[in-house]
C-alpha cells in the first residue's frame, strides 16, 4: 500500500538486460576500466527504508560494462543501456526504469561517491566494494527447488483490456481437481511473488498452500515481468479485471475445481478481490490480507501519521504533513484537468519543503535547488495519477457489502499501512449491512502489514526482518479455504 510521504519511491523494472550489452563509450582521459571491475554495494535513503543497490563492473577487450541490481526489490536487475567512463567518473544510463547513475572513483579506488537519478529525483549513492556474498539476506522460507509439487509457468489474455498476463500456476503432483486461489497483489508494479526489500512473499505463501492441497495462481501485474499491457495507465478497477481474466483461465484447467475458485489479495489487493466477487459468479470465496475498509484519503492519513510517529516524528511535523496531504487530496478532488492540478500539486509541495527544517529536507534527500526539483516533482508525480485519484475517494465498503460468498478479513494488530481496528470494523459492518452472515475476522497480535512478527510494525523494519510470512497465518488460511469449499 503507497504512501504519501515527503519522500519518493524507486520503482525499479524486473526486466533483466543480458550482461555487457549495454555500449560503452570512453571519455578523453579515462580511468583505467579495470580499477572499476568487482562487486560495489551501497544504499538508497527513500524515507522510511534503505534500498540497496549493487552494481557489477566487468571489463571486456578493455571495455567497462555494468550490471545493476536492486538487492531489496527482489535482487531485480535494472537494464543498462550505456556504460560512460570519463577520466575517474562512471555514468550509467538505465532509461528502461528512468535513472542514470553518475558516480566519482576515489584515489585509493575503495569507494564510488556519487548520485542516483530517477524521474527527476536526485538522492547520494555512495559504492563500497563487497564480495557479493554480503549482498544476500537470509530468507530461510523461500522455498528450494526441488518442489514436491507440479509449478508451471502460464500465460493467458485478458480480452477486455487488450494484453497479456503471465504467472505460475502451482497444484500437488497428484489427485485433483483441486481447489483453487488467486494471489493478488498490493499497489505498485508487482511481480508474481509480490518482491520487495529482499522477501517474496507470494512466492512462500503459495509453497505453503499447494503443500496443503490448495492449487495457487500467482501472476505479473500488467507491464511487469512477463506481463503485457500498461500499468501506468491503470486503476484498482482495471486490476480487477486481470483478476476475471485469471478466474476464467482457471476455470479451463481440467485439474482445478471450477466450483472451488477463490482470491486472496493483499493490501491493494484486499480492495480488488470484492470487486471480482460481486462481478463474477465463478468465485467462491475471498480473503481479504490487510485489506481496506475505507477510502483512500482516511487510509493515507492514518497510515502517514502511524509510520511518521513510529520513526521519530515530532506531532508538529506530523501535522504538517497531514496539512500538505489533504490540501493535496483537495486538488486532486476538485481539478480533473492533470496538467492544472500538477501546477496546483507542485506549488503546494514545493512551499511545504521550503517551509521545513533543513533536518527533513536533508531526510528526502534535499541539499539544493536541483533536488528540491526533483523531489517536487517526484511526489507530483506519485499522486497525479490515474491510479491514485480512484484510490483516494473508492470506498470499499459500498462493494463489500454487496458480496455474498464467504470472506476471511484478517489485519495485524502492528500494521502501521492499513491500520486494522478502523479497517477490520468497517468490513464487518459492510458484510452484515450486506446480509452475509459467513465470514471470519482475525485481528492478529503482534504482526505487521507483511504478516510478520515484528516489534513496532514501521516499514523500516520489513527487510531485517528474517521471517517472510508468519506460519499461524498462512496455516489459518489454509485451514479456511479447505474448511470453506473442502479439500
Amino acid at each position: 500500500m503507497r504512501t504519501l510521504l515527503i519522500c519518493i519511491t524507486i520503482a525499479l523494472a524486473p526486466l533483466a538486460a543480458p550482461p555487457g550489452a549495454q555500449g560503452q563509450e570512453t571519455g578523453e582521459g579515462a580511468a583505467d576500466p579495470s580499477e572499476f571491475v568487482g562487486n560495489w554495494m551501497g544504499a538508497l535513503n527513500v524515507g522510511a527504508v534503505q534500498l540497496r543497490m549493487r552494481f557489477e563492473f566487468g571489463e571486456s577487450g578493455g571495455v567497462l560494462t555494468a550490471r545493476v541490481f536492486s538487492v531489496d526489490q527482489g535482487n531485480a536487475e535494472v537494464p543498462v543501456e550505456s556504460v560512460t567512463l570519463t577520466g575517474a567518473t562512471v555514468a550509467i544510463a538505465m532509461p528502461v526504469a528512468g535513472a542514470t547513475y553518475e558516480g566519482t572513483l576515489s584515489e585509493d579506488g575503495s569507494r564510488i561517491e556519487g548520485s542516483f537519478v530517477q524521474m527527476g529525483s536526485t538522492l547520494a549513492l555512495n559504492l563500497e566494494r563487497t564480495d557479493g556474498e554480503e549482498t544476500l539476506t537470509l530468507r530461510p522460507q523461500d522455498p528450494v527447488e526441488p518442489f514436491p509439487y507440479l509449478s508451471e509457468g502460464v500465460s493467458y489474455p485478458n480480452l477486455d483490456g487488450g494484453h497479456t498476463l503471465a504467472g505460475t500456476f502451482t497444484r500437488p503432483e497428484s489427485g485433483g481437481p483441486f481447489p483453487a486461489v488467486i494471489l493478488i497483489s498490493g499497489s505498485g508494479p508487482q511481480d508474481r511473488d509480490e518482491a520487495l526489500l529482499g522477501h517474496r512473499p507470494f512466492l512462500v505463501l503459495s509453497d505453503h498452500l499447494t503443500r496443503r492441497g490448495i492449487a495457487v495462481l500467482r501472476f505479473d501485474d500488467r507491464g511487469v515481468g512477463e506481463s503485457t499491457g500498461n500499468f501506468a495507465a491503470a486503476t484498482s478497477r482495471d486490476f480487477a479485471s486481470d483478476v476475471l481474466a485469471g478466474v476464467a483461465y482457471l476455470r479451463t484447467r481440467d485439474d482445478v475445481d471450477a466450483g472451488a475458485i477463490g482470491l486472496a489479495g493483499h493490501s491493494e489487493g484486499g480492495l480488488i478481490a470484492p470487486m471480482v466477487a460481486v462481478a463474477s459468479d465463478d468465485v467462491a470465496y475471498i480473503v481479504l490480507m490487510a485489506g481496506t475498509g475505507v477510502n483512500g484519503e482516511r487510509i493515507l492519513l492514518a497510515q502517514g501519521a502511524l509510520i511518521a510517529r513510529a520513526n521519530g516524528a515530532s506531532d508538529e511535523a506530523i501535522a504538517a504533513n497531514q496539512a500538505l496531504q489533504r490540501a493535496m487530496f483537495e486538488v486532486l478532488r476538485s481539478d480533473p484537468d492533470v496538467e492544472r492540478a500538477g501546477e496546483a500539486l507542485a506549488d503546494l509541495v514545493r512551499n511545504a519543503l521550503e517551509e521545513a527544517g533543513e533536518e527533513m529536507r536533508a531526510q528526502a534527500g534535499i541539499t539544493d535547488d536541483a533536488s528540491l526539483d526533483g523531489a517536487v516533482a517526484a511526489q507530483v508525480q506519485a499522486v497525479n495519477t490515474p491510479w491514485f485519484r480512484y484510490f483516494l475517494t473508492y470506498n470499499p465498503a459500498e462493494t463489500i457489502e454487496q458480496v455474498t460468498v464467504p470472506v476471511l478479513a484478517i489485519n495485524g494488530e502492528n500494521d502501521l499501512q492499513v491500520p486494522y481496528e478502523e479497517n477490520l470494523r468497517e468490513i464487518e459492518a459492510a458484510l452484515r449491512r450486506g446480509g452475509n452472515t459467513e465470514y471470519e475476522i482475525h485481528a492478529l497480535p503482534g504482526l505487521n502489514h507483511l504478516f510478520q512478527h515484528s516489534d513496532t510494525g514501521s516499514p523500516a523494519e520489513y527487510q531485517a526482518i528474517e521471517e517472510t510470512w508468519s506460519v499461524e497465518v498462512m496455516e489459518l488460511i489454509a485451514d479456511w479455504i479447505l474448511q470453506t469449499v473442502g479439500s
